[in-house]
């Protein structure tokens, strides 16, 4: 069996379209792309979705996407997304014309709201000190 048996050919294609060192990541999540158990090219971009983009893990907890399994960054999450649709096309032989189309399907992340910090006065005033402040000095 020589070497270019060993993988599927939607994995060799995948391969040959992300083959330099620093591609190895999109590569990857193109191979996924390749295996996923949907049956159809929408289940598959549905994967892909899933598989590419940070959703809440707990309901109604917006950092909690932070601790779920996706890339990371939005551009990561993008070029993941494009990657796998790559795969997804090859395993269901759409034309590279359709899959070059296909856009996430995802709402804008909200914006972080970040609270203000609490303002704290550089030099509070000094107050003098009050007779029951002072030690009694008397004999």
């Amino acid at each position: 069996m020589i070497p270019q048996q060993w993988a599927s050919p939607c994995g060799n294609q995948c391969t040959q379209k992300y083959a330099a060192l620093t591609q190895i990541p999109w590569r990857v999540f193109c191979k996924k792309g390749c295996d996923p158990e949907g049956e159809t090219w929408e289940e598959c971009l549905g994967e892909c979705n899933e598989i590419c983009y940070k959703d809440p893990v707990l309901k109604d907890r917006q950092w909690s996407a932070y601790i779920d399994r996706s890339p990371g960054a939005a551009s990561y999450s993008e070029e993941c997304f494009y990657a796998c649709v790559a795969g997804c096309g090859y395993k269901f032989d759409i034309p590279s014309e359709k899959v070059d189309q296909v856009h996430p399907n995802r709402p804008p992340k909200p914006p972080t709201v970040r609270e203000p910090p609490p303002t704290v006065e550089a030099n509070p005033p000094e107050s003098s000190p009050t007779t029951e402040d002072m030690p009694s000095t008397s004999a």
